[in-house]
């Protein structure tokens, strides 16, 4: 989940090593962190040693290049800062020291000024969590600002690993069942969502379902979210995605319920 709060973080001075037939950097320790990572646009600094999650860390890098690939997002011109713990309670006691406003989540995505941080630890979703959080930073690196609802639905949409995201996500067969006569959720209705805690379950599965609908429906509905997209970034007052989209697809709850009921994985 998206945070976007004021912090403080630690400054470090690392000295950075090329290493034999890899594509990243290892930071040979003179700060507070004894591990740290580059790789692409990623900062990683962590309190254990990084060899078993480079792997991860290169995928979740990747994102920027599926971002730009999939939405037109170009690269932002800042780094991302990885904050990586061992386990829950050194993450924990980290965040409430150094984020003291944000809310115990399994991972955090922080913004200001600066550049954007995500905060995480090695559990068992830590693979899933750091994909997500990492979208909201690659996002937010190169856009001056991305609604609330389709922040959050992309993080979701992106949050699983690449082979699972067209048609492995738990929430296909939930939005199957749920498309009833008059259970069809408007977005205008997420548009509205004025903050992350207002959002409940059904407000993140409502919000990947769009994202889905762009990516995978009508042609039009991608073009029109590249254009949205496009348009913040050029500081360009982009108006409502909903008034967009229903400019280009006639009968959009329909063409939406059409997506859900007879959408088949290619």
């Amino acid at each position: 989940m998206r945070r976007t709060t004021g912090t403080k973080t630690l400054l470090t001075l690392t000295l950075l090593v090329m290493v034999p037939g890899a594509d990243f950097l290892i930071a040979k320790d003179r700060s507070s962190w004894p591990h740290e990572l580059v790789v692409g646009s990623l900062r990683v600094h962590a309190d254990f040693p990084l060899r078993d999650h480079v792997e991860l860390l290169s995928g979740i890098a990747s994102l920027q290049s599926t971002l730009q690939k999939r939405l037109g997002v170009q690269p932002g011109n800042e780094w991302v800062h990885v904050y990586f713990f061992r386990d829950k309670s050194t993450y924990q006691r980290y965040v409430q020291r150094y984020v003291p406003e944000a809310p115990l989540r399994r991972a955090l995505f922080v913004k200001r000024k600066g550049p954007g941080m995500v905060f995480a630890y090695a559990g068992r979703d830590c693979e899933t969590d750091l994909r997500h959080e990492a979208t909201h930073a690659l996002l937010h690196a190169s856009l001056p600002m991305v609604p609330l609802w389709l922040d959050e639905g992309l993080a979701e949409y992106f949050e699983l690993e690449p082979n699972r995201r067209v048609g492995g996500n738990p929430y296909l067969a939930r939005m199957r069942r749920s498309l009833w006569p008059g259970q069809f959720s408007r977005l205008q209705k997420l548009e509205v969502v004025d903050g992350v805690e207002s959002m409940d379950a059904a407000d993140y599965r409502r919000s990947w379902a769009w994202v889905h609908f762009m990516l995978h429906g009508p042609p039009a509905a991608r073009e029109e979210l590249i254009g949205f997209l496009e348009d913040i970034n050029a500081h360009s007052p982009p108006g409502q995605l909903s008034e967009r989209l229903s400019r280009r697809i006639p009968d959009l709850e329909r063409s939406f319920v059409t997506h859900f009921g007879t959408w088949r994985p290619n």
